[in-house]
């Protein structure tokens, strides 16, 4: 079957099996509404005011969004960082490109000068951005040996950079105003919330450039994984290409935590499970893991805000407790030389 083929019968699935989640972070909560009630709010024939309109239209629907989105979003950058890297292994929060993010959007929480949400929203993302790439160039230049990228002190780099992000973050909240303290904390253990449009809508612009960036270039990433000087023979710009791979993972990556706060392993697990089941030919990998992110990160946190309701857990939890079996299954499984 030929890429194009391949690509549309794995986004026909794909898109089945994310409405068939949707659909079902519709129905269920801490709230219960009739499956009758739900469809009544869909069909706009519903009192606006009632508990099921209200619940629908102004929680479930922004949250589906909301995650659809950050999962689209880091999965995607993760297939980007797999193949700027070459290494499966590759991810946002691996490479500490989360923890970055995290610092640049608690500065510009101390720094805020107010402003409407638009501005709010693109100001948080632009100081995670920010982050992210500082975080980034950290571990590339610490773990670069030779012009190549070892696997074992690329992994050591990220925790590292990771870590001392984490911590230099954890010194600025100490900063901010007490009240503001459990929103903080709550936004950095990873959690999905209901959007406003305006901001909603700022977060899928930019979500989009960065997309953008990397889709455009999915046939020049198959090139490179053949190798450098192989892929400069085939007319590949090889560090034009890493820069724009680069910078389109970091925003997207920027993206999910302004909103979202940083969210581990969704980069990991999404473009794995794909890999294997639709091969390494990113042309189709990048937009399959754009709706296979979406439905994944729905998933966990429908699952999230469920498995205690009336409590919630923190969907980074839940990706979490997905994706450290899969980091361990892939550092165990490749080839003992390769580390």
């Amino acid at each position: 079957m030929s890429h194009r083929g391949r690509l549309l019968l794995a986004l026909a699935v794909l898109t089945a099996a994310l409405l068939a989640v949707a659909a079902l972070a519709v129905l269920v909560g801490s709230a219960r509404l009739r499956p009758g009630a739900v469809a009544e709010v869909l069909a706009g024939r519903a009192d606006p005011a009632s508990t099921a309109s209200v619940v629908i239209l102004s929680l479930r629907l922004p949250r589906i969004a909301a995650a659809v989105l950050a999962g689209a979003a880091l999965a995607v950058a993760g297939v980007g960082f797999q193949a700027l890297t070459r290494n499966p292994l590759a991810e946002p929060s691996v490479l500490g490109v989360s923890s970055g993010a995290a610092f640049g959007v608690v500065i510009a929480q101390l720094v805020s000068t107010g402003g409407g949400v638009v501005a709010e929203a693109v100001r948080l993302t632009l100081f995670g951005f920010a982050g992210a790439l500082l975080a980034g160039v950290a571990v590339y230049l610490i773990a670069s040996i030779g012009g190549g990228l070892p696997v074992h002190t690329l992994l050591l780099a990220g925790v590292i950079v990771g870590i001392f992000f984490a911590s230099a973050t954890t010194v600025l909240t100490s900063l901010l105003d007490v009240n503001r303290l459990g929103g903080i904390v709550h936004w950095l253990l990873g959690n999905i919330s209901p959007i406003a449009p305006a901001p909603l809508g700022v977060f899928a612009a930019l979500a989009a450039l960065g997309f953008g960036l990397i889709a455009g270039r999915a046939r020049e990433l198959n090139l490179l994984a053949l190798g450098e000087e192989a892929a400069l023979q085939l007319g590949v710009h090889a560090e034009r290409l890493k820069i724009r791979i680069f910078v389109g993972s970091a925003l997207l990556t920027a993206s999910v935590v302004a909103f979202a706060g940083p969210i581990g392993f969704v980069g990991l697990v999404v473009p794995h499970a794909l890999r294997l089941v639709l091969g390494p030919d990113n042309r189709v990998l990048t937009p399959a893991a754009l709706v296979a992110g979406g439905a994944f990160l729905l998933a966990a946190d429908t699952l999230a805000r469920n498995v205690v309701a009336p409590a919630e857990l923190s969907v980074g939890v839940i990706t979490s407790f997905c994706g450290a079996p899969v980091f361990v299954y892939l550092l165990r499984s490749r080839p003992r030389g390769s580390l």
